[in-house]
Formats: C-alpha cells, sequence, structure tokens
C-alpha cells in the first residue's frame, strides 16, 4: 500500500460451525466421520478482518445478538484491533450462524441463519466517513442502500449471496465484485454498470472490467487449498484497500488474487493474511 487507508464494512457477522468431512452427503444419507470446528465468520467481518491485516483502519458496522455467541463471533475482530463503535448488539436476537461443510478438496456447502444480521434496520444505520466502503448482501438492501447514497468516498460492493440488486444501489457503486454465479443473476444490470466490474473465477483467477472492457487479468497462485470458505471476501477486502490506496489495477487484481489465494491454506473464513505473508509469496 502507498498510504494508510481507512475503511467502513457494512455487513453481516456470524459464528460458522464448520464440519470438515471426506466427501459431501448425499440426499438422505449420514455422514459420520465428520470434525467440527467454531469459527467467526460473517461476509463482513471477514472483509473486515482481511482489510485490517493489510494495514488499513477499519470500522465493523453490524449487529449481533443479546446472546454468548456474540463474543465469541466478534473474538478476532477485536483481536485485529477492528474498530467496533458501530457493531451494536439487538434485544430479543440472536447473532448469525453459519453451517458449513467442508470436503477434502476444500469445497464448502454453507447454510446461514443471519439471525440478528437480518434485522439490521437501516433506520439505525450509523457509520463513520472513511477513505471507502464495503458491503455485501447478508444484510436488507435498505441498509446497504442507505449507506451507499450517504457514502461520498469510494463505495465497493460485493454482490453476495444472489439476491435481487435495485438498479439506484449499482448506480452508487465504485467496485462491484462478483463470481460466475452472482453475474448471471444481475443479468443485464451488468450491461448498464459503469463502475469497476471485478469477475472472479475461482482457480481460473479474475478480470476487472470497465464498459464491458477487461483492463486487467490475473490468476492465484498455486497453493495448498484446504478450505476455500471466505476466499471470495479476503479478495473483495484486497482488491478495495489496494486499489483506494493507489495501486494501478493490475498490481491491484494481482495482489488480491494472492490474498484470496493464501485464505484458502487454512481453516475458517477468517483466515486471510497479512500483509508481510501476500509480499512474501508476490
Amino acid at each position: 500500500m502507498n498510504k494508510k487507508i481507512s475503511i467502513t464494512v457494512i455487513g453481516s457477522i456470524n459464528l460458522d460451525i464448520v464440519a470438515r468431512v471426506r466427501n459431501f452427503p448425499q440426499p438422505g444419507e449420514t455422514v459420520t466421520n465428520a470434525v467440527v470446528n467454531r469459527f467467526p465468520g460473517g461476509k463482513g467481518a471477514n472483509q473486515a478482518i482481511a482489510a485490517r491485516r493489510l494495514g488499513a483502519s477499519v470500522f465493523m458496522v453490524g449487529r449481533v445478538g443479546d446472546d454468548p455467541v456474540a463474543e465469541e463471533a466478534l473474538h478476532m475482530l477485536r483481536e485485529e484491533g477492528v474498530d467496533l463503535a458501530y457493531c451494536k448488539p439487538l434485544e430479543n436476537h440472536a447473532t448469525g450462524l453459519a453451517l458449513i461443510l467442508v470436503n477434502e478438496a476444500g469445497e464448502n456447502q454453507i447454510v446461514v441463519a443471519p439471525g440478528a444480521n437480518a434485522a439490521f434496520d437501516a433506520g439505525h444505520l450509523e457509520f463513520p466517513r472513511t477513505d471507502a466502503c464495503i458491503a455485501q448482501l447478508e444484510v436488507p438492501i435498505e441498509t446497504i442502500l442507505k449507506a451507499a447514497r450517504a457514502h461520498n468516498n469510494f463505495f465497493c460492493l460485493n454482490a453476495a449471496p444472489v439476491k435481487p440488486v435495485p438498479h439506484e444501489l449499482l448506480e452508487h457503486v465504485d467496485l462491484l465484485v462478483v463470481n460466475e454465479i452472482e453475474a448471471r443473476a444481475l443479468g443485464s444490470e451488468l450491461d448498464s454498470f459503469h463502475g469497476l466490474l471485478a469477475s472472479t473465477f475461482g482457480a481460473k483467477g479474475a478480470v476487472l472490467s470497465r464498459n464491458g472492457e477487461p483492463i486487467a487479468r490475473a490468476r492465484p497462485p498455486k497453493v495448498n487449498v484446504v478450505d476455500t470458505t471466505g476466499a471470495g471476501d479476503a479478495f473483495t477486502a484486497a482488491l478495495t484497500v489496494a486499489l483506494v490506496s493507489g495501486m494501478e489495477p493490475q498490481a491491484a487484481l494481482e495482489q488480491a488474487c494472492v490474498v484470496g489465494a493464501l485464505a484458502t491454506t487454512k481453516m475458517g473464513a477468517q483466515s486471510s493474511p497479512t500483509l508481510i505473508e501476500v509480499q512474501r509469496l508476490k
């Protein structure tokens, strides 16, 4: 990075319950060889930690429940020094939970019970003014749209998980990050999008384009894949941090691919690398 930047992340905070299995069960099949672990997660929290480990000052804006799970879900954010002043508990709500299966190839299947994330009301949204804002779609669209209208600096939207995205929201987005499934779901909306579009293809790499014209392409380094959960979140945060800190698009995309790849080498969704680890691999 060329300079110290500040990032606001508006999004989800979960506790991930991860079961590692040899193979995913078929419908009606019971698998009994799982090893279970608990990790902090949520796309918002994952991206906040990834940005913080790359040297940014980060504010997490989100909601947890008023239950014992909340502190477990917030643990890594606190450890990494993410500012939680705008992260509040909601009475009579549970903290979000994600149930994740990971097979021997590192592929995953995920079911999310959003809990307090789904109750993050736009009317109660407050956030600091920072160099950039990152959002995803695991909290209500109305909340993200309010943030996009109010944030005058760089705004990144990771359009995941798949759900309808209002055209007005896309008009406020400077960087849109999608995988192949999310791109198909957005369909013709992408034709009228004029910001930077980052299209990700897993191990095949990513393309950064504007107005339908590619401006950068990159492939991730080969690594020993353990768990792909959170790799896309690490990529999104890394690309935002790199672009906002002044990197040229090609260098920014290359660095984001390295960060996403390294995030797959450890278990858990919050296993994104530090800047030092990234520089060692580049």
